[in-house]
């Protein structure tokens, strides 16, 4: 029996829904929700990836998951992962808007067009999109919990990849403006997440990062599972009473 003075961190029961979830901090966050019980749908640009991972968490943890391929920077592709998640599962419990882009340029007079869109419509235009098709349905039904992975350089942005912070800053913003359109009954929470060791940092200058968090707090990169923690407080009861709120995982870079 759970006893009623604990947080109940549990996704027993539930549906979670993770875009850019079969590599870096959506793979993470994939394994620790089925590992807290949760039913998962596995969702980025390559299916086959998102089949992949979904099998292994159902033989891992004996949890139902589902990979599902999914541009989130296309707008009917959105509508499209909506209308399978609840088609093969009749609800969505959690989403976790997650995928993200920054593509690296030489100067800021080099951004194309296409390079600038490309960044909005991945960053930004899919957590509106998204978060609306799955809230609406969330209110009209029991509820539930949106998570939206930002940056710290929504808050702290620089010139290294304006466009990216640009679209995190507006992520930051849109987690309230969501939270008070679809409150009571869905909350809204943000992550702002520091330097982790995924993929995207493979096209770091290494030596010249790890020097530079030997002045952060925690002075180390984060780990992808670092961020599963705080991940399950907000998209579990723990955070009942919590909503429109962001927190910064990023080892105490960045400080007030």
């Amino acid at each position: 029996m759970t006893d009623p003075a604990l947080p109940n961190f549990s996704l027993e029961g539930k549906v979670a829904l993770i875009t850019g979830g079969s590599r870096g901090l959506g793979q993470a966050m994939s394994r620790g929700f089925a590992a807290a019980g949760a039913e998962v749908i596995v969702a980025s640009r390559k299916a086959e990836n998102c089949e992949k991972l979904a099998s292994e968490l159902t033989e891992k943890y004996g949890r139902r998951a589902l990979g599902v391929g999914c541009h989130v920077g296309k707008w009917d592709d959105l509508k499209n992962l909506a209308d399978v998640a609840y088609a093969e599962f009749g609800r969505v419990d959690v989403l976790v808007n997650n995928a993200g882009v920054s593509v690296p340029y030489e100067s800021l007079e080099s951004i194309t067009e296409q390079l600038y869109d490309k960044t909005l419509d991945v960053n930004l235009k899919s957590v509106f999109r998204l978060s609306t098709l799955i809230a609406k349905r969330m209110s009209d039904g029991d509820g539930g919990s949106i998570l939206n992975i930002s940056s710290i350089g929504a808050i702290h942005p620089t010139p290294i990849a304006m466009p990216y912070v640009a679209a995190k800053a507006g992520v930051l913003n849109m987690t309230q403006s969501l939270a008070r359109a679809y409150g009571p009954k869905v909350r809204v929470n943000c992550i702002m997440a520091g330097r982790f060791r995924t993929d995207i940092s493979k096209a770091w200058d290494m030596d010249q990062v790890l020097e530079e968090v030997k002045g952060t707090t925690l002075q180390r990169l984060g780990e992808p599972e670092d961020v599963v923690g705080a991940a399950l407080f907000f998209a579990s009861d723990a955070s009942s009473y919590v909503s429109a709120a962001s927190l910064k995982v990023d080892g105490g870079e960045v400080y007030p």
